[in-house]
């Protein structure tokens, strides 16, 4: 294989045509001509001695090939692009970049208000993207650049990503005001006797509140399965039921929170990006807004390894 001598414009056709899957749109977005597209595949074809693509009814698909370089070329092209820019200054009141964030329903709803508000106030044309990405693409999409950062729960170790804790929020069992069982302190039997919302994307199976439980012996009685955080608490909020979820998130649908009888662990939130962007000014310049606003003061502000 060339690749050596092999021009880097070829790799950039490449990666928006694995992108598209389609020559004329990939044309379109480069700027160029459709057969200058197919001529740059042909020479990438010859360095790769593979054909890349293959036609088909609705554009081309990708070769077992091309998907396996894939990720490392547009890695390679989102760490040229931040070399070439490094040196370049980032002026947050005139820049128009795009921020993609990776966030669940609870972060989107507890940060982006205030990010937004910052942001009017300090960069005005800078814009934000929020995106739900299951938790194994977060590597991917953060080293292809497809994705800015994401704050998510512990992850295993991923040398190439850096976190940073953001927060570490007790649960609480949030109930209604005027909930009967509000009137004294919260005992686990009573605990029990409450009937429970349980949230979770799964169809079936239990979560970290009723593994604790399992670990006493005992356990709840779940009436409602829902998917979304931000729509359980409006059902407590009409109901008799229980939702165990994090302080801020009671505290935010004004529901009243009783401490748990029993241990479970905090809600511990990350801070993640590629190690690719850590010196890259306009990342530097979004984690310092993101930490000043979900950060506690005692947790040292350096980037570290996941």
């Amino acid at each position: 294989m060339s690749l050596p001598k092999t021009d880097l414009n070829l790799f950039l056709v490449f990666d928006v045509v694995y992108e598209e899957r389609n020559l004329t749109r990939a044309a379109h977005l480069l700027h160029i001509t459709q057969p200058a597209v197919s001529n740059a595949l042909k020479r990438l074809r010859l360095a790769f001695n593979d054909p890349l693509f293959v036609r088909t009814p609705r554009g081309v698909a990708p070769t077992p090939v091309a998907d396996n370089i894939a990720g490392q070329v547009k890695e390679a092209l989102n760490l040229l692009s931040i070399s070439l820019n490094e040196s370049a200054k980032f002026l947050p009141r005139v820049s128009d970049k795009v921020f993609a964030l990776g966030v669940h329903d609870i972060e989107e709803a507890v940060l982006v208000p205030r990010l937004m508000e910052r942001l009017e106030a300090m960069a005005p044309c800078v814009s934000l993207e929020c995106l739900s990405v299951p938790r194994d693409e977060l590597e991917r999409e953060l080293a292809a650049g497809t994705l800015d950062f994401a704050l998510d729960v512990p992850l295993f170790s991923v040398p190439q990503l850096c976190r940073q804790l953001v927060s570490a929020e007790r649960y609480v069992c949030a109930l209604r005001p005027g909930h009967p069982a509000a009137a004294e302190a919260l005992t686990l039997e009573r605990y029990l006797e409450l009937n429970h919302v349980h949230v979770s994307t799964r169809r079936q199976g239990v979560g970290h509140i009723d593994r604790a439980l399992e670990r006493l012996g005992r356990s709840r009685t779940i009436r409602l399965r829902m998917m979304s955080y931000m729509a359980a608490p409006q059902v407590v909020a009409s109901t008799d039921l229980a939702l165990t979820i994090p302080r801020t998130l009671a505290s935010m649908y004004g529901l009243t929170a009783l401490e748990l009888p029993f241990e479970v662990g905090t809600l511990d939130q990350y801070l993640y990006w590629h190690k690719n962007a850590d010196e890259d000014r306009a990342n530097t310049w979004m984690r310092g807004v993101l930490l000043d606003l979900m950060g506690n003061p005692d947790i040292p502000r350096a980037g570290k390894k996941a």
